[in-house]
This record gives structure tokens, sequence and C-alpha cells, in this order.
């Protein structure tokens, strides 16, 4: 199977997906009109809007019924010059300005969410989608944030995208957002409501943020409960046309808006760029000059990791060829990812670039196409960064049919930031995993001859309702058993990230993290309370390394029947009374 090969859009547009128009009922400024609405959004520069109005679509509905009566009132020459004028100026404005049909739908526990339409799609249609999600008939033109909210999340998702919508968390990281950021409870509804399927983009307020406790930095694919990375966008949420000066956070229209990569503007193209894994496509938009391509340097900020990974070229000597095809396989098999080629991860290092991009392409997908199965679609393309240096970009997908394998019979996964071969219960889970569309997660049945704590039946990720014993860390490697057969020492081990468990580990056979676990643990006296280990209640650390940018923690949990050994731990893995021990601040 060839590989999709798309070549990057050339041109960024400016869109405000969430505006308001004074039919929803908390609309601050009287007696606006929807040309002035137009006005303002052109003045902004926008190409693509989006009337959100509360629960309706009303708003959209009466520009739509405004210009067929000034159309109908030409045809019959009764047009009044002042219609008339009114009339150019729409056609002129809409030749310039898409506008979606929307509406904000408020869900149970008034979670907000954007649902956008094509334009073709008839407003009757619209109304019968508020209808399915329980808005009253009789209030269907009310445009009231608080009617209804008498359908799921869930649900509303489904519903929307079951009718051809594009679903958008609005201001997802708000009290009235699904990211439920600063809720103490929830955990798994927070990641059912961020990670759906039926979910294309989450509209953040601090897209412009960096760092770790950034929204957009939190939904990168790298966090172990939300292995999907997300689109995020940002919106002004305009309910009036300017800024109010009072209070600088009622924006008015375009006043956060976001640049998106498009061949065109069109429903069918923002569509796309959502359902894609091309994340580089999205930037908050500002009102000065950006560098462009800046996502390459904020890749190689975060390094390798999971989800992406630097290779300086791509020769058959030396085996660089294949650790490319050995990473595609791995991302494939795990929850997707980025490859960069002719580029290092340290940005201050020099860029080798790649000399001949299309020729190298040209091989890479033959490679590809020859060596991995089943077949793969990915993207690659070409970007040119520092001035005249040109890179190679590959995108890949979670695989729908794992396992994947190269030369039909090594198959590897992703360890963080390692590509590593797969052992046996890995690659059982990922025949589970293709069988079921689902991740699975097998328990070890291995007898406990040392003082290990029995492991719970399945991981909660959440604090809220689990005793301490089930509140593992999120990343690194535990230690489960340990049996000695034929005087040699086998383990048992667990993934924290993805709960799978791999039997049968020795200290040669384990790969890096792997080995560096069983070294420390057989570093520990027999008797714990003899070892220097700094405790918190039940919660222990025995030792914080650092590696380059990254700190790991090895950790001991003290529970009622023994104790439970984690190494490894990543910042990402820390939550709950683990953060309070290592002296993290809660996001």
């Amino acid at each position: 199977m060839a590989k999709k090969r798309n070549r990057a859009p050339v041109q960024w547009h400016m869109i405000d997906v969430h505006l308001h128009t004074p039919a929803s009922s908390d609309y601050q400024q009287p007696g606006i009109t929807f040309l002035d609405i137009l006005h303002r959004a052109e003045s902004r520069g926008l190409e693509m809007i989006a009337f959100t109005d509360h629960n309706t679509v009303a708003g959209y509905r009466k520009i739509q019924e405004e210009i067929q009566q000034l159309k109908l009132l030409e045809n019959l020459r009764r047009i009044l010059p002042e219609e008339q004028a009114r009339l150019t100026e729409y056609r002129r404005l809409m030749d310039k300005i898409l506008i979606l049909p929307a509406f904000e739908f408020t869900a149970t526990f008034g979670f907000h969410i954007l649902c956008l339409f094509p334009p073709e799609k008839p407003v009757r249609e619209i109304e019968h989608i508020l209808l399915d999600l329980n808005i009253p008939p009789d209030q269907l033109d009310l445009g009231s944030a608080t009617v209804g909210a008498t359908t799921d999340v869930l649900t509303a998702y489904r519903t929307v995208v079951e009718a051809g919508g594009l679903v958008i968390a609005a201001h997802a990281n708000s009290s009235n957002g699904v990211a439920m950021r600063g809720f103490s409870f929830g955990g798994q509804t927070k990641i059912a409501y961020t990670q759906d399927e039926n979910l294309h983009a989450l509209e953040v307020t601090d897209l412009e943020n960096k760092g770790k406790h950034a929204t957009a930095a939190f939904f990168n694919g790298t966090k172990p409960e939300y292995p999907r990375r997300m689109h995020c966008i940002q919106g002004s949420d305009a309910h009036r046309l300017t800024t109010d000066p009072q209070r600088k956070k009622n924006l008015g229209v375009g006043e956060r808006a976001t640049d998106v990569l498009l061949p065109e503007i069109s429903f069918e193209a923002l569509k796309e760029l959502f359902e894609s894994n091309d994340f580089a496509r999205t930037r908050p938009h500002r009102h000065i000059a950006e560098p462009a391509f800046d996502f390459i340097h904020a890749a190689q900020e975060e390094g390798p990791n999971i989800i992406q990974d630097f290779h300086e070229n791509m020769a058959v000597r030396g085996g660089k060829r294949y650790s490319i095809i050995a990473d595609v396989c791995a991302f494939a098999n795990a929850n997707g990812g980025t490859l960069y080629i002719g580029l290092q991860s340290d940005p201050k290092k020099p860029i080798p670039g790649v000399s001949e991009p299309e020729h190298s392409i040209n091989q890479l997908e033959k490679d590809l196409d020859d060596r991995i199965s089943p077949p793969l679609p990915v993207t690659v393309d070409i970007h040119e960064v520092a001035g005249n240096k040109k890179i190679i970009r590959i995108l890949v997908p979670r695989g729908a049919e794992p396992p994947y394998a190269v030369d039909d019979n090594k198959i590897y996964v992703r360890a963080e930031a390692e590509t590593v071969l797969a052992v046996r219960d890995e690659i059982v889970g990922l025949v589970m995993r293709g069988a079921s569309r689902l991740p699975s997660v097998a328990e070890s049945q291995v007898e406990n001859p040392l003082n290990i704590a029995a492991i719970p039946p399945s991981q909660p990720t959440d604090e809220s309702g689990f005793d301490e014993a089930a509140l593992a860390p999120r990343t690194g490697v535990e230690v489960v058993a340990v049996e000695e057969r034929n005087q040699a020492r086998y383990y048992t081990l667990r993934d924290l990230r993805n709960g799978n468990v791999v039997k049968n580990v020795t200290r040669n056979s384990a790969r890096r993290l792997w080995h560096y676990a069983l070294t420390s643990f057989d570093k520990l006296p027999s008797d714990v309370s003899q070892a220097p280990i700094q405790w918190q209640s039940n919660f222990g650390l025995i030792q914080r390394q650092k590696q380059g940018k990254m700190v790991r923690y090895d950790l001991i949990q003290h529970v009622s029947d023994g104790y439970r050994f984690y190494f490894g731990v990543t910042e990402d893995g820390i939550h709950g009374p683990w953060k309070m021990l290592v002296g993290q601040d809660d996001d």
C-alpha cells in the first residue's frame, strides 16, 4: 500500500469559531447588527467564523433570513436604495468571510460544547439536532446558556458527529470546560470527556502559554492517562463587538483567534485538519509577524519522548534508515507520533538537514511499504528551517490493525523515549488490542516469595474513591514479583504507563529501564526498614535522579500486605500524595 504523502499547505488563514450574536440572551451590547459583526470580523482579518449562540441556531437563521428577504425584494425590483446597499455589503463580506452555522451546547453539569456544521446544512436540520439533544421546542430561540443541560457530554459528541458536524470542547480549561481543570475529582470522567473519539478539538484560553501547566501541553499525548494527543485552538467567545474596556476578559470579535494551515477556506478542510494527526497546522494568532514553522523549535525543546523522535540522517550505513523504520513501527503500535529527519533534538546544535529530500522521501516510502506490515498510512512532508535547510517530517497514526511488524517478524514498541523490541506479553496485548480495538491489561499470576504487595486487579486513574494502596504512579516500572528458578532470578514487571504486565524478565533480557529497575530493586536490603528512604505516611522516596532535562524517581509504597516498588517514575507519573512527597506543586 502506497503511503499517503501530503505537501504542506502554503497559506495560513485566520479563524474565530466562537462568536455569539444578539441571538444569545447574554449578549452584552444592544443595537449590534449582523453587518456590524461582519465588518468587525473583516477589520480583524478573519476568513472563517462561526455563530455559536447558546443552544440555538437563531442567530445564523436570522442573518440568512435577512439576506434572503433582501434578495427577494431585489428580484421583485422593490428593493430600496438603502436595502440594496446593505445587500451589496453582505455579498462583499460573505465573499471574503465564510460563516459556519453552529451553536454552543450546554450539556449536563454545565459543560459547553461548540457544534459546527457545513454552510450547506439546512437550518431546519440543525434545529432537529438541538431537539434530539433535548432542547425544549418552545425554547429553541431563547439563546440561553441555562436551557436544556439534560444530555450528557458523550451523547452530545456522538449526536453531532453522526449529523456530520464538527465537535470542539468550548473553553475546555475553564469552569464550564470538559477538562475540569481545578476539580479534585472525576478523573475517569475527565479522561472520557477529553479523549473521546468523537471530539475533534479542544478550545483553550491559554494557548499562548508555555510550560507543563499549559492546557495544550497537558493534552500533547505524553500523559499516560491521556494518550490521545488533542488539537488545541483558541476562540474569542465574543459576546460583544469589541473588548470591554472595564473587563478585559470580555473579548470582542477576533480578539483571540487561531491561525490554521489549510488548502482552502471550507468546512471540509477544517474538519480534515482536526481529523488528522498533524499538530503543526494550528497556532494562536498574533498581530505581529511570527517565524515560520516555529513548531519545529518547540518540538526540539520537548526532545525525544513517547510521541516524537529525531534522526540526523537516514543513511543505510550504520543502521540509520532501519532505526527510522523501527520507530514508525513502534509509534503505530503505540499511540502514533512524529519523526523528524535531518534534525537534531538539541535546538542549540546545527541543523544537518536533508540534501535531496524528494529522493529521500521516495526511498523512505518504498522501504516503509516493503518492510512494515500490515500496510500503514503515514504522512510524509518537507519543511524548510534555518533559512535554507530542509528536513523531512513523518506523521505516524495509531495503527488500526496491531501488531505492526518490520520484515514480518520484528515487532517494536515505544518505551518512553526509546524504541525497543516487544516481548511476548506485550505482543499478546497488541494482538488483543487489534482484535477488540481496545487496550488490554494482563494480570500477573506469578507467585510472590518476597514481601512484595499483591497488585489490585485494576489501576484506577483518579484519587477519589480509592484507598491509598491503589494509588500507583502513572509512569515507570513496578517490580511486581520475583522467583528463583534453576539458580536464576525471573522477574515480573508492570509498565505503569499502560498497565501491561510482563513476565519472565531476567537481568540479561531486560531493556534499559527494566534493567535499571531490577538493578535498583536488587540493591535494596531485604529489610526495607533499614534502607535510607524518605517516608511521608505510607509513601516513600528511595531516590531522585536528574537525567538531562528529565527527573526520575524511585518510589516505595507501604500497603497492608507488604510493599510496592516503583522505579524510573517521571514527573508526568507523579500525582496525588506522591506530589507532596517529592515536592511538586498541584496543577
